[in-house]
């Protein structure tokens, strides 16, 4: 009898180190030469020793502490003084500089856009976009609506696979959008019944989630919605046909750009019309402490609606930068141009977009202190200064202007992301036992939060890229590839 029970010990054995093996090759690609050259470190076992550490759950910041990564993942985490570093660990000395979760960034694009002729042109960007993600931190991202979701969905695997450099994926199906906006590559449906057979096709392709845009109607929601929930996949919106209520009330789980694209406060609204000029001048009117506005995060909380910053894509011109987060040299010659004389074109006369930049600032602080699920995204469309990578450390930044704490602003852009997709488990904070997505930035930005822009490394389940390295090689694509 001990035999055999000997026996079954040492098959159990094995078989959990044939898991651990299995386990270790999907989160340990080999990755291809070009991948390879911006790698800075790829070691089974790596010691981070005596950094400052923002651990993402919003607790106050540690000092000198050392973070063991084995196989991808986060081994052990506490003082310096106590955690041993592993014999045969490849060390990296972090004294003066802090090491943050990676972001888990919910709205974010792998294509660029630039008004032309009258409407939107979109092109998607394979090339740089994701490798921008990485350098940029954002170790997950959700694309939050596709134009190419074929090309989303192959770059997802071609980075799983070690080919690419970039970010692990949520990839969002195309727009669910009725007729209604002149941008040839958006996507429409024509009805419910459209909708939801959009949904299950794309579901079926791997999608993992969806996203209502400005001409759905509430009938399209709840097709979609239907279809979604019964794969136990989530329906975000950026909405304006559709109010928040009738919207929560329908049973979506999250709300894109702060309170920017509600409806809610104009007066007289037509159900199932968009009248977009004249929402936006209902939230100009509106106080910033306005009982509606009270009322209206109320519903939203009681509901489980999360709400996404997207912060940078509404960045006035006035005294700011030109490409938000110092990603002019990012843009093709001519783009950057174009973008320079746009930005000095519009310096003092923007007052009325300051005014209502700095209310959405305040009701997502107000959202957030209420209880609600603030997550963040940088939505790099609109007029062509919002760049993957660069807008996602200045997403941070814009949450500590409005008020936020650094703590709270990255947990807000790396905790709460990860509970949003449900993989808090896994990402989103530096503790023992999750996937080894961390940045490394030379500097201290609970300090100031603009050091943040000086990241370093950027690991990926344990396997760390070069930021400025993959930042440099990127100088003059965006716009072509």
């Amino acid at each position: 009898m001990k035999k055999q029970q000997l026996t079954r010990c040492l098959l159990g054995a094995l078989a959990g180190v044939a898991v651990a093996i299995s386990g270790r090759a999907q989160t340990a690609p080999a990755f291809t030469p070009a991948v390879q050259a911006f790698i800075k470190v790829n070691a089974p076992v790596v010691a981070l020793t005596d950094a400052k550490v923002m651990d993402g759950t919003g607790r106050p910041a540690l000092l000198h502490q050392t973070v063991v990564l084995r196989n991808g993942r986060i081994e052990q985490v506490g003082s310096a003084k106590k955690v041993k570093v592993p014999a045969g660990a490849e060390v990296v000395n972090c004294t003066g500089k802090t090491l943050i979760p990676g972001l888990v960034m919910l709205h974010e694009h792998l294509y660029y856009t630039m008004p032309a002729g009258g409407f939107f042109n979109i092109a998607q960007m394979p090339y740089s976009f994701p490798r921008l993600y990485l350098a940029g931190g954002a170790t997950t991202i959700r694309t939050a609506g596709s134009i190419e979701p074929q090309t989303d969905l192959a770059l997802k695997r071609l980075i799983s696979e070690g080919k690419f450099i970039g970010p692990d994926m949520d990839v969002t199906a195309p727009y669910m959008e009725e007729p209604g906006m002149d941008i040839p590559a958006l996507n429409t449906v024509k009805g419910p019944e459209d909708a939801a057979a959009s949904t299950k096709f794309w579901a079926d392709k791997g999608c993992t989630s969806f996203k209502m845009y400005m001409h759905a109607t509430r009938a399209d929601l709840a097709a979609v919605v239907r279809e979604a929930h019964a794969r136990h996949l989530k329906v975000t919106g950026h909405l304006c046909a559709i109010t928040y209520r009738e919207a929560a009330e329908t049973g979506i789980d999250n709300l894109e750009h702060g309170f920017m694209a509600s409806s809610d406060f104009l007066t007289g609204k037509v159900a199932d019309a968009c009248d977009y000029p004249a929402a936006h001048q209902a939230l100009q009117r509106l106080p910033q402490n306005s009982p509606a506005m009270t009322d209206l995060i109320k519903l939203l909380i009681s509901k489980h609606v999360a709400l996404t910053s997207t912060l940078p894509v509404f960045e006035p011109y006035t005294g700011r930068e030109v490409v938000l987060g110092g990603g002019l040299a990012a843009l093709v010659p001519q783009l950057q141009e174009r973008e320079t004389a746009t930005w000095n074109a519009s310096q003092g006369k923007d007052s009325a977009s300051v005014s209502l930049f700095k209310k959405e600032q305040a009701w997502e602080k107000q959202f957030y202190d209420a209880g609600g699920l603030l997550v963040a995204g940088t939505d790099p469309t609109g007029a062509g200064r919002t760049i993957a990578g660069y807008a996602n450390r200045r997403q941070v930044e814009l949450l500590v202007e409005g008020g936020f704490t650094p703590l709270q602003a990255i947990k807000i852009c790396t905790l709460n992301g990860a509970i949003y997709l449900g993989r808090d488990r896994e990402i989103g904070t530096i503790e023992a036992g999750k996937q080894a997505d961390l940045v490394l930035v030379n500097g201290d930005p609970e300090k100031d939060i603009r050091q943040l822009r000086q990241m370093e490394i950027v690991f990926k389940q344990g396997v760390g890229f070069d930021s400025p390295k993959l930042f440099e090689s990127m100088k003059g694509k965006v716009g072509l590839n």
